[in-house]
């Protein structure tokens, strides 16, 4: 099942509705994301009963790691409250996600720093920024609303210095050159989504749909700085398996931000999983990334890929998934 990120209320974009900020159509938090998720696989799971049975996993990449922790929470607490229809929630998989903005915004100096895209002396600057940064990221979980408002406007100034500082860099990939706001073409997935027969074929009567719209991410600005990891220990606790991928060239949602707060997660298995071997994680005879594991958490850093890991990486994107859907990817850790 593939999901549009959802925050708008149905998917697809009507232009005029979205132009005019209509507060029915736009969702503004991961509350109302998950809450039209959750709704969405009720009515699913009741026109396909023959499907409840089946484990279920959710899978996403990139602000993904702020709604497929919420999602998952939203359907691990319906499911313990009998709300509604259970729904066999076995595995969730964040791939460059965002998830914490604390401490992957203190990431981007140190990773920007270490494929030398700044200086030593631009680093040390950064780290004076973060300072604010990280006190206004602090706020904004606290008070909500306009703190965190105000905290994406003090923090969106490193990735932008860093930017600047290499005009012509893919933040996606920092081995490519790109300097454009959408460095992969989408056009083709337009055009196949805004087919008439395609439009019929979902149900989504004559809205048109787009790649990026500058309106539908300004109404989620209020929920950029919260930090979603929090939502994730009573997963894992719970016996829910998570797997948290990175490809190693990705500047926007890079590995070191994901790794460490992994690595910083509270939960009962946080000291065992910090002093786990990491190892190779292997693709035809090849390595193909490295990995750890503890319990129902798994990281893995994803050789010579970028943001899009199953793009750059299909088949050791395919095995991976496989392998960690089977229960089978943290066997190969022992």
């Amino acid at each position: 099942m593939y999901m549009d990120r959802i925050s708008h209320k149905v998917g697809y974009v009507s232009d005029h509705r979205i132009s005019h900020m209509d507060t029915d159509v736009l969702r503004h938090d991961e509350t109302g994301v998950s809450n039209d998720l959750y709704n969405f696989l009720q009515v699913f799971f009741t026109e396909h009963p023959q499907l409840v049975r089946n484990d279920f996993f959710i899978t996403g990449e990139s602000y993904a790691g702020h709604y497929i922790p919420a999602s998952a929470s939203r359907i691990h607490t319906g499911n313990k409250n009998n709300e509604g229809i259970p729904i066999k929630l076995t595995g969730i998989a964040i791939g460059n996600g965002f998830t914490n903005p604390e401490i992957q915004y203190g990431a981007y100096g140190d990773y920007a720093l270490e494929v030398k895209l700044i200086s030593q002396s631009d680093h040390e600057s950064l780290n004076q920024v973060y300072v604010n940064c990280q006190s206004s990221i602090r706020k904004c979980n606290i008070d909500g609303g306009l703190a965190c408002a105000s905290a994406y406007n003090v923090c969106i100034k490193i990735p932008y210095y860093i930017q600047a500082e290499n005009v012509d860099m893919n933040p996606y990939d920092v081995r490519k050159k790109c300097g454009e706001l959408m460095c992969d073409d989408n056009s083709n997935l337009e055009t196949f989504l805004n087919q008439d027969k395609v439009r019929k074929a979902l149900g989504v009567g004559d809205n048109t749909f787009v790649s990026c719209n500058e309106t539908v991410h300004q109404a989620m600005i209020e929920d950029w700085m919260i930090n979603l990891e929090v939502k994730i220990p009573t997963l894992i606790e719970d016996g829910i398996n998570l797997l948290v991928y990175a490809g190693e060239y990705d500047f926007l949602c890079n590995w070191l931000g994901n790794s460490r707060w992994v690595e910083q997660m509270n939960w009962s298995g946080q000291k065992e999983f910090g002093t786990a071997k990491t190892v190779p994680f292997m693709v035809d005879g090849k390595e193909a990334g490295v990995m750890k594991n503890h319990g129902h958490l798994t990281f893995l850093k994803v050789s010579d890929a970028g943001h899009m890991v199953p793009m750059d990486q299909p088949k050791a994107s395919l095995q991976m998934l496989q392998t960690w859907m089977q229960g089978k990817l943290n066997k190969l850790l022992k």
